[in-house]
């Protein structure tokens, strides 16, 4: 056999083009890699501007339907429909917000798990509360101040906080109180 006819039929990369592909993909993830960061960011941000949205929009609805503001008044104290339990929250609490977005109410907004003639308002989140995208929580801090321009709580970075009196809803964070 000839040694020469072997050798040709055999095509392989030589080290030299081997390392110019690699620095060509490397280049090219330099350049892509950072961009998919920031695009993470930004879907974060627009996630909790949605959050924002949405939470805004379903308390401006339980004050249409209770003439306040969802945290105002106590979630506890009602007689739930048969099979259903009662909500917990105190009057100012981010338990009695809870109840009133997430269970059944009644015109007085007490909660219940269950619905009938006189629970009849609500659910207006089915799924919970949402969670605050940035930092991954669904706290809720009710200020009953009563005061427009409301400014996150120093030192905390996460979650919602919500007016019971103005029905002002803002992130938590004073990086990102102003979305």
């Amino acid at each position: 056999m000839n040694r020469k006819s072997s050798r040709t039929g055999s095509g392989g990369f030589t080290l030299v083009e081997l390392l110019i592909v690699v620095i060509i993909l490397s280049i090219l993830a330099a350049i892509v890699v950072p961009q998919f960061a920031s695009s993470t960011t930004d879907a974060k941000y627009s996630a909790l501007d949605a959050n924002l949205a949405s939470l805004r929009g379903t308390t401006e609805l339980y004050f249409q339907q209770h003439g306040a503001y969802p945290g105002a008044v106590a979630s506890s104290g009602g007689t739930p429909p048969a099979g259903g339990t009662a909500g917990t929250g105190a009057a100012g609490t981010a338990q009695a917000f809870a109840d009133q977005l997430t269970m059944y109410s009644n015109a007085a907004g007490q909660t219940a798990t269950s619905s009938d003639a006189t629970y009849k308002y609500g659910p207006y989140l089915k799924k919970g509360l949402p969670v605050e995208p940035i930092s991954g929580s669904a706290a809720v801090e009710i200020s009953t101040a009563g005061v427009l321009g409301m400014t996150a709580t120093a030192g905390t970075n996460a979650g919602y906080k919500f007016d019971n009196k103005t029905g002002q809803l803002i992130a938590n964070s004073t990086a990102l109180e102003t979305r």
